[in-house]
Parts: C-alpha cells; structure tokens; sequence
C-alpha cells in the first residue's frame, strides 16, 4: 500500500462524505490493539498507590488516549505535590511485561485494513517503544513500518492537533483529506482540531462520549463501509 511517504503512488481516493480521502490514519491503543483494559488496570493501581485513589474505569474516563505528561500533570495538580521521578518507569516497566504475555489486536481490525484501498499510518499519544512492542506482539509492526508517529515527535500530545498534523505532513497529505480512527474522546478532539474526519470506535468506549465524531461505529467490520460510505 503506497504513500507519499514511502515514495510510491497510492490508491484512488475515496469519499467520506463530502470530504475527499487519501490517508486512513489509525490510533493504536484500542483501535489496532486491545490494551486499554490492561494499561489502565495499571495506571489505576499506581495512582492510587501514590495517594490518588482511582478505579481502572475511572482512569479510562479520564485519561485514556492522552500521554502520560497529561497524566503527571493533572495528578499532580490534585494532589499539590509531585509523583514520584520513577512514576513513568514503574508504569511502563509492568505494562511492558503484561502486554508481551496478554495482548491481543483489537477482533476484526486487520481484516477491515485489508478490506480498505488507502494508505495508512499510525498516530498515537504511546512512546515509539510502547508501539512497536504492541504491533510486534500481535503481528502488525510490518504493516505500519516507517508510517508510525507517537506524542514523542511533537510538542503537545493529544488533545491537542499536534500529532494528527505532524502524521499528515510526514505521509504529504492535507489534514482535510485524512480521516482518523479514534476511541477516545481527546483523541477524537485533536483529530477534529486538526480540520480531519474522525470516526469514532466505541469498542471500549461509551459511544456517547464520541458523539463529537463525524462517524461512530461499534465494530471493525463495520470501518471499511464507514469509509466508503
């Protein structure tokens, strides 16, 4: 599958719409991989472990699909005095080892990518490290390889459009033309501050809470006719 990226020609665009596509940019975590339970099941206990007590659905309302910078900064704010330095390095030292033992892709995403005629690429608020263990775990590291960008590349993470246009711009495409798959409410608001369609996957998520999605879905098979649709 081509891209400006990697310097091949790509398909023929499609429509969403009105709006002309020409990149299909994927989240990672619970969009391509089922990791949210698990990540968040950890943050939860950290949090609460360092004075911040909070369930794991607690902690998927608020915080999933922003970095942990986000997290570190309204925590601390709460509670009026710092985490502790190794808060980063806890959390991804036991996220790291259950993600090798317990994750899986998210059911149906890759026979939905292949059911799709547009180049793709990955934007997420996880470091490049988290990525590519994650798609390596569940075998989809060489279907994004060289079009994976991470909150690591720009200056703001999610919320904010930092991310979706830095991707856009890497892969010479217009932020109008690329249509994101997000399942997180500040996802799904960056994506719409970077002026790009935003389909929401409520596969976790309540589809209430992304409502402010062009489109909502509810399961990967349903993303290709979403799509095209």
């Amino acid at each position: 599958m081509g891209s400006a990226a990697d310097g091949v020609t790509g398909p023929s665009p499609v429509r969403l719409g009105s709006a002309r596509v020409t990149l299909l940019i994927m989240d990672n975590d619970g969009v391509l991989v089922d990791s949210e339970l698990i990540a968040n099941r950890i943050l939860a206990a950290l949090l609460t472990e360092y004075g911040d007590p909070i369930t794991y659905q607690e902690a998927i309302a608020s915080y999933m699909g922003t970095s942990l910078a986000h997290v570190r900064e309204v925590v601390e704010a709460k509670l009026e005095r710092p985490l502790p330095a190794d808060f980063e390095q806890r959390y991804h030292d036991e996220l790291f080892t259950r993600l090798r033992s317990d994750l899986t892709s998210v059911p149906g995403v890759e026979a939905a990518l292949d059911a799709i005629d547009l180049p793709t690429c990955v934007a997420s608020s996880g470091t490049h490290e988290r990525i590519e263990l994650t798609l390596k775990t569940v075998g989809m590291y060489d279907r994004f390889a060289g079009r994976i960008f991470s909150s690591q590349d720009v200056e703001r993470g999610k919320p904010f459009p930092d991310l979706f246009l830095h991707a856009a711009d890497r892969m010479g495409v217009e932020p109008s033309e690329a249509v994101v798959v997000e399942d997180s409410p500040y996802g799904v608001q960056a994506a719409k501050a970077a002026g790009m369609t935003v389909l929401g996957y409520a596969g976790l998520t309540p589809a209430t809470r992304l409502a402010s999605a062009d489109r909502v879905i509810t399961t990967m098979a349903d993303l290709p006719t979403a799509i095209s649709g």
